[in-house]
């Protein structure tokens, strides 16, 4: 069995429920207190062990490419004034792993853009961080999931109960607990985006998946799904009917960064633990929410 050692980061999205700022700052730039979403994203990746990233873009991205490019002229502007700490910082970001970037050209949906990573992937298994998803947990979701592909060689997605109205924005999962376990179950099949009485459960694939390299001949016959898209949940799904997959409930909460009270909460949440603004912040905050009504 193939070490996973790649990812692929799909952001090639406009980011409308973002508007008006998305239409000037790509969505996965928008800051989580000082730092943009990507870069949780990249860093999850990279402390999972994944050397390699591809992230799927579109036009008008470029400050993703430049954030993870070292600034030799910031550098010395900042050594001028013995910011020491600043360059290592910015150094340490450029550094998280190999880095690459590929437009998707045509936003056709999620499976059109994995399989545009073909090459990039090779006969290697790999795991896919949605764009929108940004998940604070102890342990890497990524490493959760790919621990689970090391013992079972079976493709893996990252799954959370959701409130049953919620689902039909998601996806739903047929599944069935593993034994032994109360976080992994065995999925046989899913549909992404079900209309009212079209449920599996209320459990939705949320942001992560670990696939082999065999679903890219998958991606590549299937037809419009939900939206009119190529969904990646609809090649997934023919994995789960063909050959089982593993769904697993990770650790974690999670943020949708795609939509306007995700990324405040994750906000919040971040600002709190912050190291220098975290302790005024949480102040502030015990104070505000006594003049709410």
């Amino acid at each position: 069995m193939k070490k996973i050692t790649k990812a692929i980061i799909p952001a090639a999205g406009l980011g409308t429920r973002m508007l008006p700022i998305s239409h000037a700052v790509p969505k996965e730039m928008l800051p989580i207190v000082d730092l943009p979403a990507m870069y949780y994203l990249v860093k999850e990746a990279a402390d999972s062990g994944i050397k390699d990233i591809l992230i799927i873009t579109n036009r008008d991205k470029d400050a993703m490419e430049d954030f993870f490019d070292l600034s030799i002229e910031y550098e010395k502007a900042l050594a001028a004034k013995g910011k020491e700490e600043e360059i290592r910082m910015l150094r340490e970001i450029a550094n998280l792993a190999n880095i690459y970037f590929l437009r998707q050209k045509e936003t056709k949906g999620l499976g059109h853009a994995v399989g545009r990573a073909r090459s990039f992937v090779g006969d290697e298994p790999f795991v896919v961080l949605y764009g929108d998803d940004i998940i604070f947990s102890e342990t890497p979701v990524c490493r959760q999931l790919m621990d689970v592909y090391e013992k079972s060689g079976k493709c893996v997605v990252g799954v959370k109960a959701v409130a049953p109205e919620w689902v039909s924005r998601y996806s739903s999962l047929k599944i069935a607990p593993v034994e032994g376990s109360d976080t992994l179950f065995a999925c046989d099949d899913m549909i992404e985006k079900p209309k009212k009485g079209e449920e599996f459960s209320n459990y939705s694939i949320l942001g992560r998946v670990v696939l082999t390299p065999d679903v890219f001949d998958i991606i590549d016959h299937l037809a419009p799904g939900a939206g009119g898209e190529y969904q990646l949940t609809d090649a997934i799904a023919k994995k789960a009917r063909t050959e089982g997959i593993y769904a697993l409930d990770f650790e974690g909460e999670r943020f949708d960064m795609g939509a306007k009270i995700g990324f405040l909460k994750a906000n919040v949440v971040r600002g709190i633990a912050h190291p220098e603004a975290g302790e005024e912040f949480k102040a502030f905050l015990k104070a505000f929410v006594k003049t709410l009504d």
